[in-house]
């Protein structure tokens, strides 16, 4: 099983580079596929669709934007036109938040192999859940009013045991329904054996 990111394998093309190719015709960019070192032997990762990312830095600049307009526009009327200058502090935040955003989006990815479901997740604290498909009890697919306007939904995963579920957010909506089939049958399949 393979941990770390695409960027640590060495296997594929830069991370930074989208759309570059080991020669395999497998490619690093983000919201596509990846697969690492031969066939079979590592899983394919899957990324999020870059909708997930326009979504939450949309949301981030919405709320960050009414934060700078209050804090500059309260002071100034109040205090003075110096005051004002705390309206640069949420938009300092703003630029930070925009770069971390993209640096989480595309530590998000997930592979399904052929008894379990990986999800692989953060940066500078990375997470892996395997879901075995034959433990899945539920699998929904949700899609909130925004989500809708942006093209997406989630996917999330119930487990007898609540410390594995797992969500995979900002999906293709046919990619979210195709991977809810495709994991309701397994997990039927696989529960069917035990």
């Amino acid at each position: 099983m393979e941990t770390g990111s695409p960027r640590e394998a060495g296997a594929a093309g830069s991370a930074d580079a989208p759309g570059t190719t080991d020669g395999t015709g497998t490619t690093d960019a983000p919201g596509t596929v990846w697969a690492a070192g031969t066939a079979g032997a590592e899983p394919v990762w899957n990324g999020l669709p870059p909708g997930l990312l326009r979504m939450r830095r949309m949301l981030l600049s919405v709320w960050l934007g009414a934060v700078a307009l209050a804090a500059g526009l309260l002071p100034g009327l109040l205090a003075g036109p110096a005051w004002a200058t705390f309206a640069l502090l949420p938009l300092a935040v703003l630029a930070w938040g925009r770069r971390m955003l993209g640096r989480n989006w595309r530590s998000w990815r997930y592979a399904e192999r052929a008894d379990d479901l990986l999800i692989s997740r953060g940066v500078l604290w990375r997470e892996e859940t395997v879901v075995p498909y034959g433990r899945m009890q539920l699998v929904e697919v949700t899609s909130g009013p925004v989500e809708r306007h942006f093209g997406l939904a989630s996917v999330q995963l119930h487990t007898a045991a609540a410390a594995t579920d797992a969500t995979i957010p900002g999906l293709d909506p046919a990619e979210a329904e195709r991977l809810r089939d495709r994991l309701t049958e397994l997990g039927e399949a696989r529960s069917a054996g035990l």
